[in-house]
Formats: C-alpha cells, structure tokens, sequence
C-alpha cells in the first residue's frame, strides 16, 4: 500500500507531460504566425512610409523652383530591394468658378509613386497647388 500512494505522489505521468507539450505547442504555433503577420505589416508600413516621403520630397523640389513650368517629370529610385517609379505632372488649374472671379496663374502639382508590395504593385498620390507671385 506504501508504494502506490508513493507512486502517486512522486510527479507527472508520461501522459500528462505529452499533453501539457501539445498544448504549448499549439499556443506557440499560434504566437508564431502572429509573429510573421506583424513582421508583414512592418515591412508594409515601411515601404508606404518611403513612398509618402519620395513624394513628398518631389513636391517640396517642384516648389523650390517658384512657379515650376507645366509639364510633366518622371523617374525611378531604388534603395534596399525596392525601386519606386515616381511622376510629377504640373498644370494649369481651370475651374469654372476661377473664371467667373477673373482669377489666373493657380498651378496643381501631382506626384504619383508607383511601388511593390508584395505581389502587387500599389499607387500613391500626393498633390498641391501653387500660385504664381504676381497673383492678383
């Protein structure tokens, strides 16, 4: 009788052990995959991040020139695997209210960023406008 309260008391069985490893096992697995799915979502957000800033930078280039000439300029960058295609267009801006104020000389400037990620190729654009210093 000694020996089976004995048996008892000593620890885990085998069975028990191989359950609780299952267990934390699955949990891992799970912690796992959210692991990967952030890592995604950060390489994502940094790749948006660098495209937000080219364009970013390329409207702060077409407007330290002034009144920046209509027309359109395109190019392509590449740094750490990633090459982004980016096009800035200037035009004159018409509206129709604008020419019942007898108002001239507004410019848009749109950038567009063209990039991967992942598979798939995503756009981004960023415009503003600019007024010629003898605006009246």
């Amino acid at each position: 009788m000694l020996s089976k309260k004995m048996r008892s008391s000593k620890g885990f069985t085998f069975i028990e052990v191989i359950i609780a490893l299952v267990v934390v096992s699955i949990s891992l697995l799970g912690l796992l995959k959210l692991h990967l799915i952030s890592i995604r979502m950060a390489c994502a957000a940094e790749v948006t991040s660098q495209a937000v800033f080219l364009a970013q930078q390329k409207i702060a280039e077409t407007l330290a020139l002034g009144y920046p000439e209509k027309g359109i300029k395109s190019g392509r960058i590449g740094n750490n695997n990633q090459v982004m295609h980016w096009q800035t267009k200037v035009e004159d801006l018409y509206s129709s209210e604008l020419n019942n104020a007898e108002i001239s000389g507004l410019r848009s400037i749109r950038v567009e960023v063209d990039f991967k990620q992942g598979i798939d190729t995503k756009s981004l654009q960023m415009s503003t406008y600019v007024a010629d210093r003898s605006f009246k």
